[in-house]
């Protein structure tokens, strides 16, 4: 059974203090696995991520074989029906659009010393993006992680996916073309984070890596971290709803099991100023698990780290709400806009009891990935940002350096750094001449 919280009892804050800390994720130790994997596929490239790939996958590629052709890509996206391949152009468009929003102006300007100053934006030249694979693979990520960057203007965009027992989704495919992807290569694992970073004979190393992947995937791409970027290293899914007793407890339960189904790890947490509500919606979850395809996942989540909080009224379930920094949150209350005013800390924020968190993952428009374990408080979503790199840039003038350039000289002389100051005298000595 979920948590049953109220924020009148006593203890309630040894009980939310031990809901905030509760560890839901497992983590074993495979740092000197992946270590090793990384190593292997620095020394010996292509050799290594075929040798670990067939064994990992089940299969027996070739280094030739690595990247999928576009024969290939072709005749698995010919098996897309016409219902998916709408639905993923709608997601696609969309996506797109909000993105291209985001994209960030340079600027500059000439200060009250004379001196021209500003900064300019410009894209990472390659990014290499992890997409899980097997048939139980999600092309909504695809679109996630490739739009952005290609919207951002990375030249150079490639994929890695396995492909265990050569099984493939091809509407991870299609996502991959409608966004615009150059390669796609068919590893997966450490190796693949490996590969990405570093760089081998078939596949060339690239400037940030983005997307999800297991306890493996996430170590790899803690250790190529400073070689290459990354996005973020990402926990199990999370959602938390604020919910008054104006709502219908199945759509609620449907709401927290659309992250429990995700992953025994994922946490659901709904928090209302009803207890009555707060009990329907419980019952709801049960009945809806009788039934549900996920449902030993999405019940083993619900049991171990679910969650139901009553509170006094809507500005304790923003205050509360701040403290867990959730990753995706639902406010479905009279008000959900003045509600979000007070939640600041939240990967997402989903307003109205009409826009479920599932619209966010598909075809809303923002980012689905976000951040989770409470990261929220101090970090983002993906989005352009994230392949983009800002790079400042000053002129001075004879004029300003005359009016600047001796308080940079004085800094200098006060920081024992004899050539930083000399080389701003220098040119201070030959304009006084």
């Amino acid at each position: 059974m979920p948590v049953f919280l109220n924020s009148s009892d006593v203890d309630f804050e040894t009980q939310f203090t031990a809901l905030l800390g509760a560890k839901r994720e497992d983590s074993p130790d495979v740092d000197a696995t992946v270590a090793a994997i990384i190593a292997d596929v620095r020394a010996r490239g292509d050799e290594a991520v075929v040798e670990l790939t067939n064994r990992f996958d089940r299969v027996t590629l070739t280094a030739d074989q690595l990247r999928f052709s576009a024969d290939e890509i072709d005749a698995a996206i010919a098996e897309v029906s016409d219902k998916d391949r709408a639905a993923l152009e709608l997601a696609a468009e969309r996506i797109r659009a909000y993105h291209e929003r985001q994209m960030p102006a340079d600027d500059q300007w000439t200060d009250a010393a004379g001196a021209t100053l500003g900064w300019r934006w410009s894209a990472v030249s390659a990014a290499g993006l992890y997409v899980p694979g097997g048939l139980a693979t999600y092309p909504s990520s695809v679109l996630m992680n490739a739009i952005p960057a290609k919207v951002a203007g990375v030249e150079r965009l490639a994929i890695t996916v396995p492909t265990p027992d050569m099984q493939v989704n091809p509407l991870v495919l299609f996502a991959a073309r409608l966004s615009g992807v150059d390669e796609i290569y068919r590893v997966g694992g450490a190796q693949a984070v490996a590969a990405l970073a570093y760089g081998t004979e078939s596949i060339p190393a690239v400037d940030k890596i983005t997307g999800p992947g297991n306890a493996f995937v996430a170590a790899a791409k803690r250790r190529v971290f400073g070689k290459v970027g990354i996005d973020m290293i990402a926990g199990p899914s999370e959602i938390l709803v604020i919910a008054d007793k104006d709502n219908t407890p199945d759509w609620i339960a449907l709401d927290l099991l659309s992250q429990a189904e995700h992953d025994e790890s994922a946490q659901s947490i709904l928090i209302t100023d009803d207890a009555d509500f707060g009990r329907a919606v419980a019952d709801a979850v049960e009945k809806r698990l009788e039934t549900l395809e996920r449902r030993e996942i999405a019940g083993k989540s619900w049991r171990d780290y679910g969650a139901v909080v009553t509170v006094r009224d809507l500005d304790e379930a923003a205050a509360l709400s701040n403290r867990i920094a959730p990753e995706h949150l639902e406010l479905c209350v009279a008000d959900p806009v003045a509600l979000s005013e007070k939640t600041v800390h939240a990967g997402a924020i989903f307003l109205g009891q009409y826009t479920p968190e599932a619209i966010g993952d598909y075809v809303g428009g923002p980012n689905h990935v976000l951040p989770t374990a409470r990261s929220a408080r101090f970090s983002s979503g993906l989005s352009v940002m994230d392949f983009l790199k800002r790079t400042t840039l000053s002129q001075m003038t004879p004029a300003a350096l005359k009016a600047i350039g001796p308080a940079a000289e004085s800094l200098a002389i006060s920081e024992s750094l004899e050539a930083h100051g000399l080389s701003v005298r220098a040119r201070l000595d030959a304009l006084n001449e």
